[in-house]
Order: structure tokens, then C-alpha cells, then sequence
């Protein structure tokens, strides 16, 4: 077990960072404070609930996370994949949703405490960049709809993305006007704050704006929905034990929510540390996420992730140890404790505004775009995960990009690219044919290049590839090098393969032989015997000695009929 970080974060600490720790954690508070309040919305819960999150979850991370810098807190991804499971239990009470949200809390970080055990921090991949845009897109696009009832005052009872925005064609007279124009106004100061000043915590100003006109204008008496009582008191640690759900419902739900979570923010993690130049080892990260989550299940609160805004804050502010984090977990506690008038008085349109401005601030048209020069097949795929997200439910959305980044994964496994290499005159080494011009084959031999792995999705393919290179060959080719020096793998499927392209160079009379073959398939061909029937004096660790050897064997070195084909 590495030590805490609170504890190492410590080590060496000098006077003169305590002004900056404290400043960042007030900071950290001051922005996180809006999101916790109006993300559990998202889900159905009450506001205290993203409030008691917010507090544990940085003390839970604080003990184990690597991260000097990292801030943990809710975020609206998470939160959409929890409101999904959430539906998927069919609890009719608050209260059962608010303990089942902690059970999942919970669950989450003993699963990523397992996970770190063992070493399984590679699930951050199983949501790549163009996947991971598209599916937050989506969810994005999700929330954005999602609040035009808290901004309306319209109660919407349609799903999806098309349904909400017909239902409110058809409740126009229903709209509560005063409502629409405090929450469009919120909005619109967001977006301006955010474009224009982004330095300023757009999302505390707006609460602390509508807060301020609530009070002066009396807000509830108008019909503007508001917050209502939050409980002016700090959690007890408690183990949530949900009724009605099945300990198997409960595993699967904490298992989407898990990827999402992990997913989304070993991202985040990775992105400030590349900025600050330190290494983020995932596994350990799975440690600080699961404290986090376990803290914040075990105190009332939800599944949460680390934070882009919080961090950046952080970042910005200049704070050096994890006490920035304790110290906005303070800062949140005495809010709770003090000021929770304050809060019961916040119009609900407020809340759907900082929704609204989050979501928009989710959609990474950027990076879409960018995919769309970059490759065509990842911009789909950043779709297809958009699509799931919008078409099938968020829940289901995460099966879906999931299932994308896997096929996408076997689709670029099973066409590896190859080439021919032949040799330049006057010039040491071995050139592609097909990227050099003045590039030659070597007379009476056929050199191939594999650029991948040699496994049991692709061996059919690349046996194709090369019969189709046996086809074109002139009777005086004598030999034919197999360069295995970028396949690091190479499966039972694939030695059989190899055997079959053995027994056909054979058959024609030429020599097979294999150059550079990894430790790893070196032992698979051998344990297979494959590599008893190609003989070991035709594996070799150079190709210059392989082309000798194999020139040494034969009687004709005119040229060889083969082209410069290659893919």
C-alpha cells in the first residue's frame, strides 16, 4: 500500500505555500459549490446530497490519490450514467434513490480498489479520446434538453432528445415566463463569463446573483420555483444498504458508472499532469478514485470523478498539496452549517442555467472537427458513441461506446498494413518499395514486412496477402524473408498460418525463412513446432545475414519479377 498522499504531500512542506493551499481551497469551494448543489438535479436527488459528495469525496482522495493538484468532485457525466441506473431500479421514493446513489458510491470505490489490486488501470482506455467526445457530446446534448423544465417551469414528462423539445411546442402556453428570462439572462451571463472572463467563477456568481434578487424580490411568492430546505447539518458515516435492488442490478450499475467515472477522469488526471510534467500511474489513481467514492457512499453522497473545473481552479490559484482540497472541504462544511438559508432560496431556473452553460461547455466541437481531418473513421466513431449516448439512453450509451472502442480496436488488428522492402543502390539497409523509388528488390528474394501483430483475427488476411505475392512471383525466386520485427505477438492461429506459407514456399522450391522474431512468438512457434519443420538455421536476428544466407542458396540472381505492391 503506497503511503497517503496527505501524508508524503507533507513532506518538505514550506510556510510560505500554506497562503496559497488556503486561497486555492476557498477557490475550489467557491466553484464547486454551484455544481454540487445543481448536478444532483441531474439525478433526481436533493441538493445536499452533491454537497456531502463534494465534501468527503476530497478527503477520500486526499488520503490516497497521487495527485498533488487533482480535485475530485461531481461531474455531469457521472451523474447522467447514475440518473440511468438510477431508472433502471424503479425506486419511487426520494429517499430510496438516495440510498441507493450511496450504495453505488460505495460499490464504485471497492470495485476501484479491486481494480487497483489488480493492476487493472487499463479500463481508462477502454474509452478512447474520439470515443469518450462523442458519448460526452451526447450526454451533453442530453442535459441541455433536460433543462427545459427547470428553466420553463414547465413540468416535461417526454425522454430522449426530440421528445422534450415537441412537448414544449405544445405547453407553450404553460410557460412560465418570469422563469424563462431569469434563467436565459443566468445563462446568457454564464456564457459571456466564460468567453469573456474566464478567470471569474461564472457558476458562483450566477447563484450568488439569483440568491441576491430571490431574497430582494421574493422570488417563490412570483411562482419561480426554488431549492427549498437543505439540512443545515454534516453527514454521519453510515453503510447504505438500498431496498428493492438486487445485489447484481447494484454491481452492474456501479459497473457502467465505474467506467464512465475512471474513464473520463484518468483523462483529466493525465491532462494536468502532462501540463505540469508529472507521470500519472492509472492504478494508483483507482486508489484515490475508489477512497473518493467510498467516502462519499459510506457520508450520504454519489459517484464522482475528478473535476476540470476544480482542478484548473487549483491549478490556476497556485496550490501545491492536496490541503487545498481539505481546506474547500472545509469551507463547503461551514456553508452547509451556516448558510444553508441562503441556499433554500435559490430559484430553480438558476440551477438550470449553470446545467445549461455546463453542458454547452461539454461539447468539444474542436476536437470533433479536428477528428474529421485527422481520421475518418474516429470521427464516425465519435458519432456511433454520440448516437448511443442520444439514441438508446445514456446507460445503454455506455455499452456502446464501449463496444466501439473494442470493434474499432479489432477492426485496426485485423488489416495491419505490410510492404516489401528491397535495397537502394549505394545505400546500407533495407527501404520500402513502395515509399522509395529508387528502391530495389533483391534479386531472386521477396522480403515482407509485417507492421503488427500476427494473431487469430488478422492470419487469414495476411496469408491472403501474401499468396497473392506467391502468385505474382517469377520461377527465379528462391527465398522468402518473413520480417517479424514489429509483430511483438504472435499466436497458435497465426503458427499455423506460418506453417502453411512455410509448406507453399516449399512447394515452389524457395526457402522460408523468418528475420528478428521476438522472444515471445519465438517460444510460440517453437512450443507449436513450427519452428522445427522452418529449421533453426532459417531464424535469424539481422536481415543483412538472412539475405546472404539465403543468396548463398541460390543458382539464378536475376532480378525478380515482383512489383512494389504494398498497403
Amino acid at each position: 500500500m503506497p503511503a497517503l498522499s496527505i501524508i508524503s504531500s507533507l513532506k518538505g512542506y514550506r510556510a510560505e505555500w500554506l497562503r496559497y493551499d488556503l486561497t486555492s481551497g476557498l477557490a475550489i469551494a467557491a466553484v464547486g459549490l454551484p455544481s454540487a448543489i445543481a448536478y444532483p438535479a441531474l439525478a433526481g436527488l436533493p441538493p445536499e446530497v452533491g454537497i456531502y459528495a463534494s465534501i468527503m469525496s476530497v478527503l477520500g482522495y486526499a488520503l490516497l490519490g497521487s495527485s498533488r493538484q487533482l480535485i475530485v468532485g461531481p461531474d455531469a457525466g457521472t451523474v447522467t450514467v447514475l440518473a440511468a441506473v438510477l431508472v433502471s431500479f424503479g425506486l419511487t421514493s426520494t429517499a430510496e434513490n438516495v440510498m441507493a446513489s450511496a450504495a453505488l458510491a460505495a460499490i464504485v470505490g471497492l470495485l476501484c480498489f479491486l481494480a487497483s489490486f489488480l493492476r487493472l488501470g487499463f479500463i481508462a482506455d477502454l474509452l478512447s479520446r474520439p470515443i469518450l467526445t462523442g458519448f460526452m457530446t451526447g450526454i451533453s446534448l442530453s442535459i441541455l434538453v433536460g433543462q427545459i423544465g427547470r428553466l420553463t417551469g414547465v413540468k416535461i414528462e417526454s425522454d430522449g432528445l426530440i421528445g422534450p423539445l415537441v412537448e414544449i411546442v405544445y405547453k407553450l402556453d404553460l410557460i412560465h415566463w418570469p422563469s424563462l428570462a431569469l434563467g436565459v439572462g443566468l445563462f446568457v451571463l454564464l456564457r459571456l463569463l466564460s468567453a469573456w472572463r474566464p478567470s471569474i467563477p461564472g457558476p458562483l456568481v450566477a447563484v450568488a446573483l439569483a440568491i441576491a434578487l430571490s431574497y430582494a424580490f421574493d422570488f417563490k411568492a412570483l411562482g419561480i420555483g426554488v431549492v427549498g430546505g437543505v439540512p443545515s447539518r454534516l453527514p454521519w458515516p453510515t453503510i447504505p444498504a438500498p431496498r428493492g435492488v438486487a445485489i447484481d442490478d447494484l454491481l452492474l450499475g456501479a459497473g457502467a458508472v465505474l467506467i464512465m467515472s475512471f474513464g473520463a477522469g484518468i483523462v483529466t488526471a493525465r491532462s494536468f499532469g502532462a501540463k505540469n510534467r508529472y507521470p500519472v500511474d492509472a492504478n494508483r489513481e483507482l486508489l484515490g478514485f475508489g477512497a473518493a467514492n467510498l467516502a462519499s457512499g459510506l457520508c450520504g453522497g454519489f459517484a464522482v470523478t475528478a473535476s476540470d473545473s476544480r482542478t484548473a481552479i487549483n491549478d490556476l490559484m497556485g496550490g501545491k498539496t492536496q490541503l487545498a482540497a481539505v481546506f474547500s472541504a472545509v469551507a463547503l462544511a461551514l456553508t452547509v452549517l451556516f448558510l444553508t438559508d441562503a441556499l433554500a432560496i435559490l430559484p430553480t431556473p438558476a440551477l438550470g442555467a449553470v446545467l445549461a452553460s455546463a453542458a454547452i461547455g461539454l461539447i468539444d466541437l474542436r476536437t470533433l472537427r479536428d477528428l474529421w481531418h485527422i481520421s475518418r473513421i474516429e470521427f464516425s466513431f465519435a458519432l456511433m458513441s454520440m448516437a448511443g449516448a442520444l439514441g438508446l439512453g445514456v446507460l445503454k450509451g455506455v455499452i456502446v461506446a464501449v463496444v466501439a472502442t473494442l470493434f474499432y480496436l479489432v477492426m485496426q488488428g485485423m488489416r495491419p498494413r505490410d510492404a516489401l522492402l528491397g535495397c537502394i543502390p549505394g545505400r546500407d539497409g533495407f527501404y520500402k518499395l513502395h515509399r522509395y523509388a529508387q528502391a530495389m528488390p533483391v534479386p531472386g528474394l521477396v522480403i515482407y514486412l509485417l507492421q503488427g501483430s500476427l494473431l487469430f483475427l488478422n492470419a487469414d488476411y495476411v496469408k491472403s496477402r501474401i499468396e497473392d505475392i506467391f502468385a505474382k512471383l517469377g520461377p527465379d525466386t528462391k527465398g522468402f524473408i518473413f520480417d517479424a520485427g514489429a509483430a511483438a505477438q504472435i499466436d497458435s492461429t497465426a503458427a499455423v498460418m506460418l506453417d502453411e506459407i512455410r509448406a507453399l514456399a516449399e512447394k515452389r522450391g524457395m526457402k522460408f525463412a523468418i528475420v528478428e522474431l521476438h522472444s515471445e512468438p519465438l517460444d510460440v512457434l517453437e512450443r507449436s513446432g513450427v519452428l522445427a519443420k522452418i529449421g533453426s538455421a532459417m531464424i535469424f536476428e539481422d536481415m543483412e545475414e538472412a539475405v546472404t544466407a539465403l543468396l548463398a542458396n541460390t543458382d539464378s540472381h536475376s532480378p525478380s519479377s515482383v512489383g512494389a505492391e504494398s498497403r
